[in-house]
């Protein structure tokens, strides 16, 4: 195994059986190859948040087994994605249901708003605005293939 896909596609395979039937699933896996030390980066995440423990839990039972895929030294870090991590699938839209994101389209415009509802073709976003006194509040519809990048908007009001 010496391509970054290669592996990849190996650790995907290795993570199924330990992300307790779909409860967990993977955001990001990030590979960096290298004679010196290699690094894997896997990001995890559920529908109520993934705990300290239960990555490290992970991380222990595929240890072992990267062992074998992987070059003499690497690093394995295995954890939740920042609040700044961009969303990039279903699931992750769903978790944030309510919350304010920031979706920038192909197109370059970009909608701020809170995250309504998550459909299997689009979002829902009521799009934060100054509206008039008996301005009615119109839902904004964004396709998914439309989408360049979306975050999470923290507030700390």
């Amino acid at each position: 195994m010496n391509t970054n896909t290669e592996v990849k596609q190996k650790i995907e395979q290795l993570l199924e059986p330990l992300l307790e039937n779909d409860s967990f699933f993977v955001v990001d896996i990030k590979i960096s190859l290298s004679k010196v030390h290699s690094k894997v980066t896997i990001l995890l995440d559920s529908d109520e948040g993934i705990k300290i423990d239960e990555c490290t839990a992970i991380s222990r039972q595929l240890g072992t087994e990267i062992d074998e895929i992987m070059p003499e030294k690497y690093t394995l870090e295995v954890s939740s994605p920042g609040v700044d991590f961009p969303l990039k699938s279903e699931r992750m839209y769903r978790k944030n249901i309510g919350r304010t994101i920031k979706v920038i389209q192909k197109d370059g415009s970009e909608i701020k708003g809170s995250l309504e509802s998550v459909e299997a073709e689009h979002i829902t976003i009521i799009e934060d605005k100054k509206r008039k006194k008996n301005e009615e509040v119109i839902p904004v519809l964004i396709q998914f293939i439309n989408i360049k990048e979306s975050e999470v908007i923290v507030s700390f009001k």
